[in-house]
């Protein structure tokens, strides 16, 4: 299926840039939400309120995917609280993860987070940090075939186990693979994304930012005069989610954030246009002078 990037879904704010799914040709947009952190906020009713609106404001702004795990402490919770309180999620991609050693704990685990969501099943599952995935993708297996996952995949993060991530590419079946990608942590870039090409598979990028990492690094640079005219990038959000999500192989990068105007930048990356190649070569070029 193709995949390139393609203005499909119009909102008040533009056209969001969406990629295909290899193995449907579903489109998602190609700038998602994580929740790592930023929802996982307990019983907190202010800040529970808050996170509602920024779902709120991701939906109004044309986003489906939202990521979360078992491992995030309340963001299931938190999401689910959320998510009960829009006037709609029409869209919603919900992506969510199983942690545990055991092959047997994780059907009541995909229970649990289907529970605390509100949802009656998930569009992706997928195993976290490659937990017992042997044990878990044949549980996600059966889960597809009958109807209560649509996709299934595998994660990583902080460039862990890449030797261990392509052998299970190499073997498995899967629709999905999680890594981490952004303009300075980009080892991906070798393997594991034109492998994920050949096999077919879609690709989320997580730490997008590297948390906050790549904001204290360069908020304080210009960004380079010619971002705005290559690639539609006029601030540095636009600029780390436009590379990461202009590769050819990625399909969605899930920054995470509990703040509106960080939202807000995060899904206009989704709109406008995507740097060519060369462009690429030249933003990481750029960021690694400063």
């Amino acid at each position: 299926m193709d995949a390139l990037a393609r203005p499909v879904r119009p909102t008040d704010f533009g056209d969001v840039l969406t990629k295909t799914i290899p193995s449907t040709g579903e489109a998602v947009p190609v700038v998602g939400m994580g929740t790592w952190i930023t929802f996982n906020v307990g019983d907190d009713q202010a800040l529970r309120d808050h996170r509602t609106g920024i779902l709120r404001e991701f939906f109004r702004r044309g986003g489906r995917m939202i990521d979360c795990s078992p491992m995030y402490g309340s963001s299931a919770e938190v999401l689910g609280y959320g998510l009960s309180r829009l006037e709609t999620t029409d869209g919603l991609f919900s992506a969510s993860k199983v942690w545990t050693s055991w092959t047997s704990g994780g059907p009541e685990q995909i229970g649990e987070q289907r529970r605390l969501w509100g949802v009656d099943g998930f569009d992706l599952m997928q195993v976290h940090n490659l937990k017992n995935w042997e044990g878990h993708l044949e549980t996600l297996r059966e889960m597809k075939a009958e109807g209560q996952v649509r996709y299934i995949g595998v994660t990583t993060s902080h460039g862990r186990r890449h030797d261990e991530l392509i052998r299970v590419m190499e073997t498995q079946d899967l629709d999905f693979i999680q890594v981490t990608y952004n303009i300075l942590d980009r080892a991906v870039e070798d393997r594991i994304l034109p492998l994920a090409r050949d096999r077919g598979m879609a690709v989320i990028a997580n730490r997008p930012y590297r948390q906050k990492g790549l904001f204290r690094l360069f908020q304080d640079k210009p960004l380079p005069p010619w971002a705005e005219e290559q690639a539609d990038a006029v601030t540095w959000a636009d600029f780390f989610l436009k590379f990461i999500v202009s590769h050819p192989a990625v399909t969605c990068a899930i920054p995470a954030t509990s703040q509106l105007p960080h939202l807000r930048e995060n899904m206009a990356a989704a709109t406008g246009r995507l740097p060519d190649e060369k462009t690429r070569a030249r933003m990481a070029q750029y960021v690694e002078t400063l």
